[in-house]
């Protein structure tokens, strides 16, 4: 019981002397200069979010589009290149019109056998002058029907 009262004299003397000696107000300035410090942390983990979905929406687009190429392309020689950047501003306008800004949807035939899309678009920040983009690119082999012999 002793040694209780002589922590909370203790403790009571200690206030005593911090208060006297003009510490109250320190919870005050730590409070101003850590509080942009937290904000940040919070604005750039919204930034981190929307740049990362924003990739998802992309890189679904793009995959969705090189699908419609591979199958259609076959078929359709001249047509495939609209199909497939039609499939990939629909997912786009789908999942995230308002997060893939001014997509740059175009098709690419790298080797004859091969086509894809490769979209390009800027996505909105937290940040002032802060310039993100986000690139997809998808490509595979030209689906073919080969009959028996």
């Amino acid at each position: 019981m002793r040694e209780t009262r002589g922590v909370r004299g203790f403790v009571r003397r200690r206030v005593e002397a911090a208060s006297a000696r003009g510490e109250s107000g320190l919870t005050a300035i730590e409070f101003v200069l850590l509080t942009p410090v937290l904000f940040f942390m919070i604005f750039a983990t919204v930034q981190f979010a929307l740049y990362f979905f924003a990739d998802h929406v992309a890189q679904a687009a793009a995959q969705a589009g090189a699908r419609k190429a591979r199958a259609t392309a076959d078929q359709n020689p001249g047509g495939w290149r609209g199909e497939a950047r039609d499939v990939a501003d629909t997912y786009i306008s789908q999942l995230g019109p308002q997060l893939v800004l001014g997509p740059d949807v175009k098709t690419i035939q790298p080797e004859q056998t091969t086509v894809g899309v490769e979209i390009t678009a800027q996505i909105p920040t937290v940040f002032p002058g802060l310039d993100l983009t986000v690139h997809a690119r998808s490509a595979g082999p030209v689906e073919r029907f080969v009959e028996d012999d």
